[in-house]
Order: structure tokens, then sequence, then C-alpha cells
């Protein structure tokens, strides 16, 4: 099952929380700092499984619900459309609708659009969802011919120097510098790159990247959109921070401007796409960039078992470089489970029947289907794995194929449920039923779907899980909201079509390591665990070879309960025994001899939340450090109107004010407004000048702390307060008794 499916859409609890406090329910002590850290810059490094998702949302949530943060003015940014989907999901199910959960690319898309008129003229050009046409197109333009792996090969050159920003003339010393094995000679690549860039301008086209390059140039050139922008988004949340490339990280910068209400959350530890041009080095790099920052470490792992989380420990105890030494320990806080199985076979045959033997004992032994998955480092790993299962008559799936709503059978059938909703009184098959489940078997009945399945696999058997899981979607939703119409269903299934937050399809999930990051399940078989393959024959340099070590990290935590790791002596029966198990394994499987690592260093390590520090660099002006929403200081209850919280009190709790002292503040703001030709209240509102009075800081510190001293205005106004409020002269004449 995966992340999605135990974070569904739906909420299964008794209710949206009944106030700011109830969100922070829970959350364990550092999961409680993430939440209420909402001054940033923040960083969250979270360990595999350690509740990153639940921190960052259930922080959004306390903040919308204390009145801190304002929905609309909040872009929480990540980078799949599942992941934006079940945050937007949580994020509604805690009672904060509104905020902006998207991908780097959808959100700067939407910008685009919109501004696209105002700074270019005329109408976006249309964006193509599939650029290797076009990369063939150009090839043939030069004459050059290409096959099918390196038209994909050159493909993704031409995207890895976009989201680093190396124009065509700069690739060959580029892609040299970067340690790149080009898949062609790098000065052809780069005339191929130049004459693909020609081409989509000769059709008036832009592809995925041109959305990032557009959107940055745009807010580069003109100041007053990047302002606009700036002025609707006041706060930003990054997840996987650690797979931003150069590209994104400077639309992030551009979108933030000057300020630093960020919070990023990340793992070097599970940085597994470098080849699409992602680096951990803005993770890693946030403490230098951000003095100040809040970094909170979650260790406590909460999905896998304390055997499982022990070898995740072990591999990365093992490895080296800089992700290496910033790397978290978990703790697991699950009971005991069994240990990892550790399997050698005598060919990839045998190996995959053994995988499926001992999937269909698990099946029979009543673990669902959908709990379980066989991960391989490449997809030409899958068909062996298909065919076995397939043998075994064990229902399957296959990750990273055509995607879910993209399916015939699933448009076919939303075409027919969205029919149903609309004339549903006309259709004899509704007559008999009148609730949810039951109308969605009745509609899809007439697409095919029966309650068994069909016998066997293939085609047949892929259709019916496909209209299968969407009726388990309707009880799903059936369940949660008990007076949901079949038009609500539908309504769902478009939400969840924009999202591309699918269902789940009851069968054993099939999927490279790639594909399986951000998802769990209870049983794992990490299948072809031997050299060559892990790390992969193409794996040379250090950076390489660490990045594959981290690969089977990321395919060990998917784990919850049992993982099971294997291996083959050989590709085909009867072949020689050339291969052996991955050095990875090595001290962590018994009868092996550990390589030691150099471990845990720099800000990785335990868990726990340090807070930022002042250089000697930085300014006088103390850096505004409140880390949490305001709570009245005589009652403690979370404060959530905007006047309450200029005091830091309730409007009906005492007050300590010191009379004189607001008197002395008031015609002192007067003679300020006097000065500068602007009312009194832009000097300082009578709240906030209230709020000192009650406070009586004797400090910059104490006086940034009141709600309403912004920086500026502690630069501009803030000896004279703090003057004031020390009862000394001001102008020559003594302020106070």
């Amino acid at each position: 099952m995966t992340a999605a499916t135990h974070s569904t859409l739906f909420p299964q609890v008794p209710g949206v929380p009944d106030s700011a406090d109830a969100v922070l329910e829970g959350l364990d002590p550092e999961q409680r700092e993430v939440a209420t850290a909402l001054r940033g810059p923040v960083c969250v490094l979270a360990g595999a499984g350690t509740g990153k998702t639940r921190a960052i949302t259930h922080r959004i949530a306390y903040g919308v619900r204390a009145g801190i943060l304002q929905p609309a003015s909040v872009l929480a940014v990540t980078f799949t459309n599942r992941a934006a989907g079940e945050m937007r999901g949580r994020l509604r199910q805690l009672g904060a609708q509104g905020v902006q959960a998207r991908t780097f690319h959808s959100a700067a898309l939407r910008q685009l659009q919109y501004f696209w008129p105002k700074a270019v003229g005329g109408s976006l050009p249309r964006l193509v969802d599939r650029k290797i046409q076009l990369v063939a197109d150009a090839a043939a333009g030069l004459g050059t011919r290409l096959d099918r792996g390196e038209l994909r090969d050159v493909t993704a050159e031409i995207e890895w120097c976009k989201v680093t920003q190396t124009i065509p003339a700069d690739y060959p010393h580029a892609a040299a510098k970067a340690g790149r094995e080009a898949p062609r000679d790098p000065a052809e690549i780069a005339h191929l790159y130049a004459a693909y860039e020609d081409l989509k301008r000769d059709r008036a086209v832009i592809d995925f990247e041109d959305v990032l390059l557009l959107t940055v140039a745009i807010l580069q050139d003109r100041q007053d959109i990047a302002e606009q922008i700036r002025a609707q988004y006041q706060h930003f949340v990054v997840d996987e921070y650690q797979d931003v490339s150069p590209l994104q990280q400077r639309l992030l910068e551009l979108w933030l401007g000057d300020r630093e209400d960020l919070c990023v959350v990340g793992d070097a530890s599970q940085t597994i796409y470098s080849f699409t041009g992602a680096t951990p080095d803005h993770l890693l790099d946030f403490r230098a960039r951000h003095p100040g920052a809040t970094v909170v470490k979650l260790v406590r792992d909460y999905r896998s078992t304390p055997q499982v989380v022990r070898l995740a420990n072990g591999l990365l105890a093992q490895a080296h470089g800089r992700a290496a030494d910033h790397r978290l320990e978990l703790v697991s806080q699950r009971p005991s489970g069994p240990d990892p199985v550790y399997t050698e076979y005598t060919d990839e045959p045998a190996e995959a029947e053994g995988a499926a033997r001992r999937i269909r004992e698990l099946i029979d032994a009543g673990v669902p289907a959908a709990e379980i998955a066989v991960l391989f480092r490449t997809n030409s790993q899958s068909e062996t794995y298909e065919q076995a299962l397939a043998d075994a008559g064990v229902p399957y799936q296959l990750r990273g194929a055509e995607r879910f709503f993209d399916r015939p059978e699933v448009r076919k059938a939303g075409l027919a449920l969205r029919g149903a909703a609309r004339f549903g009184g006309n259709d004899s098959l509704l007559d008999d039923v009148v609730d949810l489940p039951s109308q969605v078997r009745a509609v899809l009945s007439g697409e095919g779907w029966t309650i068994r399945p069909p016998a066997g696999s293939g085609a047949v058997r892929e259709r019916w899980e496909s209209l299968a899981a969407l009726v388990n979607l309707a009880q799903d939703l059936a369940a949660a909201r008990p007076g949901a119409t079949l038009a609500d269903f539908v309504a769902e299934l478009d939400e969840r079509a924009g999202a591309q937050h699918a269902p789940t399809v009851q069968g054993v999930t099939l999927a490279s390591l790639h594909a399986a990051k951000g998802l769990e399940w209870d049983v794992v078989f990490l299948v072809g665990v031997a050299e060559g393959m892990l790390p992969i024959t193409y794996a040379r340099t250090d950076e390489q070879i660490e990045e594959e070590r981290r690969l089977l990290y990321v395919g060990v935590t998917r784990a919850r309960e049992r993982l099971h790791l294997s291996w083959s002596l050989s590709r085909s029966p009867g072949g020689r025994h050339s291969r052996r198990p991955s050095r990875f394994l090595d001290g962590l499987r018994p009868g092996t001899t550990p390589t030691v690592g150099r471990g845990a260093g720099g800000i990785g390590g335990i868990g726990g939340v340090e807070r930022g520090v002042r250089g000697t660099g930085t300014p006088a002006v103390p850096r505004r450090t409140q880390r949490s929403p305001a709570r009245c200081r005589v009652c403690g209850r979370t404060l959530t109107d905007a006047g309450e919280m200029k005091l830091m009190r309730c409007e009906d709790c005492p007050s300590d004010m010191d009379e004189g002292l607001y008197e002395r503040l008031r015609e002192w703001r007067a003679v300020q407004a006097a000065d500068s030709g602007q009312p009194d209240f832009c000097v300082f509102t009578d709240r906030t000048l209230m709020a000192i009075a009650e406070a009586r800081p004797d400090s910059a510190a104490e006086l940034s702390r009141i709600p309403g001293v912004l920086s500026r205005k502690l630069r501009s106004y803030g000896a004279d307060v703090l003057a004031i409020c020390a009862g000394q002269e001001l102008d020559g004449e003594i302020v106070g008794d």
C-alpha cells in the first residue's frame, strides 16, 4: 500500500480539530517543534519514515488555525502531483483549506499563464507533453540518426542542461566538470541541443523545463511582477528539498525576495536524482545561507521495525562523502519484527520464481497483495518478475507505466459515471440501488467490472484491477462521508485526476527503486542486489557509488515489517556463476566483514532542535527569533485575534500596563508622525504601544519580540523607544519622572 493510501484524501478521524491547540495533539516533541516554529528560516532534517509530511502539514494548519498564517499567503511546493494532492488532503482534514500545495512546475505554470500577456504579450506558447519527438526531429534536421536508446539519453542530457542552466555552447565543459558520461560526442550533443531549441522557437512551443526558465526570466526582468507575486505569497514550505535543482532554487529565491519566511524539509541520505540535476547542497548549506535558522531533526521512525531500521542505519554507517557526514541515525518506534531475509539464487529466473513463490505464500496467509512490493534497479528487470507472478497466479501492477487516469478503461468509466450522475434517474441500472458503492458497482458492471476477478493475467486482468480500484475508492468515500452522492464521487475523481492522485490497485507493486521513492509497503522484496546492478555497472566515481548506496537505502526504508533481499549468481540458467552480492551488504548480512565509513557528523546525527545563532558579521539589530504562535502570557491560551496577539494576552485577562509609559510613548509617536508627515498609526498602532508599555523591554532583542515591531521599525525607532522605557533623556529632556 502506498503512503497516499494510508493518508487518503478522505478523513479517517472523528472530525476536524476544534482548535489550533488540538492540531498539535499526537505530535512527538520534534514534530511539535516543527509545527510551532512559524517564523523562518526553518530547516527540517527528516529521516525516512519519521513523519515529515505530518509535521509540515500540521505546521501549516497550526499557523492558519492560530490566525498567524493567512491560507492564501502560503505556498507549499513539492516534486510530484501525488505528494501535492496528499498534502492538500491532509490540510483539509486539519481545517486549513485555501493553502496552495503544488509542484514547482505547477506553481510556475500558473504564474506564467497569468503574467505572460503582461510581460511578453499574446498568449503563452503551447506546452509539449513529451520532448522526445522534438529531439528526434531536431536530430533529423542535422542529418543525425539516433536509435531509441540514444534518443532517450540525449533527451535526458538536454533536460539536465536546462535545469542546471547550461547553454548549448557550454555543454561539453559542463558535462566534463560534472563527470557525466555523454551518450555521444559532447560537441555533437551541444549541436543537437541548439537545434532542439531552434526547432521549439520555429514551432512556437515550450517544454517542461521552459516553464521554470521563463518564469525565472520574467521575475528577474520585471520587478513589478516579482513584487506582485511576493505580495501574494508570504510564507513558503519546500518538501524534498534535497532534490531541488539549481533552476528550482533560483525560482525559490525569486519568490522569496529578501524575506526569510521559509521552511525546507529534506534528507541528504535520500538524494537519488542527481542525474536530473538535483543536489543536496542547498539543504546542506541552508545554515550557512541562513545563520539564524532553526534546525529540527526528525529521527523517530514510525514506519519500519527495529530490524529494518538497523539494516538502514548500517548501510549509511559505511557511507562516505558529504551526505554521509550529515546522515541521520533512525530510531524505530515500532515493535520488533522478523530479521531481513537474504537469499542467493543460481540465476535470474530462479530468483524471480523464488520471490513469486514467497509472495504467493504471504497472500495465502492473509497479507493483502497491495501491501507487497518487488523493487529492482532498472526497469528492464521487470519482465522476468511479471512472468513469474503471472505463473504463480499473483495479481500485480507496474508502477511507472501508463498513468492511472490516462488508462482507456478509466477514462471510459469516468464518462459512464459522469453520465449516471447527471441522468441517473433515467438509468434502469440504478433503480434498485441507493448507496454510493452500489451505484458505482452498478455503473461499472456495464464497463466490464465483475464481483470476481478474471482468471490469469494480462490486459483483461489489468482492466479489471483499474475498475476495482474505482469501486474501492467509492467505498472509502462512502465510509468517510455517508451522505456522498454519485456527483460527489465524480467530483472526487476529477480532483484526483487533476492531481494525478491515483487510488490503490489491488495487486503486488512492481517498481524501480527510483519510482518507489515516497512509498511504503508491509513487505518489500529487493531483488538483483548484486555487483553490476547495485551499484550499477556505469557507476564509477565515488559520488556515483554513494548515490547507488543511497538508492538501496531508499529501497530498504520502504519496508514496514518484512524485508527480503536477493541476488543471483548468473543471468541465465546454466550460465557461469560470476556474480557476487552487492558490496553494500558487506558486514550487514551474516558471515561478512563490514566496511567502516565516516559515520555521522555535521548537522545530522541524533534528533532534536538547534536554534540559530548570530555570527560575528551580523548587524547590530537582532533577527526576530519568535518561533511559536502567540500565547496569552496570563492564561496561556493560544491567541488568534490580531489585537490580542499584539498585546500578547486575551482581551479580558488583567493588564499590568504602565499607564505613564503608555502616555509618554503616545506623545513621542505624535512628534514622529508629524515630522514624517504620516498618520500616528504608521509609526506604531495603539495596540503595539500598549504591548510595549506592558512588556517594558530593556533590550532590542526583547523589543523585537513584540508583534508590530518589525525589523524596519526597530532600526528606525528602537533606540528612542528603549530610551523612553528606561526613563532616559531624549532630545535634551528627561523622559519620565
